[in-house]
């Protein structure tokens, strides 16, 4: 059994089907993960012009099907990784399987504003590191305050014109090494004690942002092409809570890179990985929980 199909999933049941292992793959609802989310990708190897991100999710899961992969695409209700074999729940339908890869991912930690999800991927992003390059020469707006929010206004320099910093305090939460980077940047200016309240833009592309100054309460207009929230991850992993161990910001505990905490089960990608949220790198984790469960099960033949 394969939990998720994002890259890492997929990547998982390509490698277990083409052994024969004929995996079912319980992707959710809304399968795909957060390449749906995005546009054009640029930085995926083999695809020198881009590709979209819908169309990496439908070749990836076109591949696997080929193999012998089945697809259910409804949302997993229920685990019980104590007893032997293990037991699914999806759909109020009960599957059992002898190993299981999670691949549930993470999603990004958003600000709620109906505005943010009309122009997400037309203007506001939440991976500057996937977007830096659409935003070359203009000015955007980083939003968080934390290591994360840091690492994105530095990189997003090598790009843009000017990044702004919003921030909800008046200080940072991110390491002091982090605060140096950005404080000693010309590039980088910074909004002290201030929240983001609506996006504008036209019928295409974002154009400005709404901004309160929590001291004083006004709120100004900011033009900006650009909106990245950076305020952290949250890892789809409260299902596997008393299950597996799982440390204190959501992600499950791994060695080996993909071993959890239960011989047999196996996790990859964003939601064992708290650094690189790539989908190259989930996609190699992906292999990495197949080939170690191929392992496992050929050890119990």
């Amino acid at each position: 059994m394969i939990i998720g199909s994002g890259p890492a999933g997929l990547s998982a049941a390509i490698y277990a089907a083409r052994e024969g292992f004929e995996p079912i793959v319980l992707g959710g609802a809304d399968s795909g993960s957060q390449l749906l989310m995005t546009t054009t990708v640029e930085n995926l190897p083999g695809f020198p012009d881009g590709i979209q991100g819908h169309e990496i999710v439908e070749l990836m899961r076109k591949q696997a099907q080929k193999f012998g992969a089945r697809f259910v695409d409804e949302s997993v209700s229920g685990v019980d990784f104590k007893s032997r074999p293990f037991r699914i729940v999806a759909a109020n339908k009960t599957y059992e399987s002898e190993s299981v890869i999670i691949a549930t991912g993470s999603k990004f930690r958003m600000l709620g504003l109906k505005s943010e999800e009309e122009y997400m991927g037309r203007g506001v992003s939440s991976c500057a590191t996937c977007d830096a390059a659409f935003f070359r020469n203009k000015d955007v707006i980083v939003v968080g305050g934390g290591d994360t929010a840091m690492e994105d206004a530095s990189f997003l320099t090598r790009f843009v014109r000017s990044v702004t910093i919003v921030h909800r305090r008046d200080a940072f939460r991110a390491s002091k090494i982090m605060q140096d980077r950005v404080m000693s940047n010309p590039k980088i200016k910074v909004l002290w004690n201030s929240t983001v309240e609506e996006i504008k833009g036209n019928s295409k592309v974002v154009t400005s942002v709404s901004i309160k100054n929590l001291a004083t309460g006004v709120v100004a207009e900011l033009p900006t092409n650009g909106v990245f929230i950076a305020i952290g991850y949250a890892p789809n992993s409260k299902i596997f809570e008393g299950q597996l161990s799982i440390d204190e910001q959501g992600y499950i505990v791994a060695k080996d890179e993909v071993k959890t905490s239960v011989e047999g089960v196996y996790a990859a990608g964003d939601v064992v990985d708290r650094t690189y949220k790539q989908a190259s790198v989930a996609s190699g984790d992906g292999v990495k929980a197949a080939l170690q469960a191929r392992k496992y099960l050929m050890e119990k033949a």
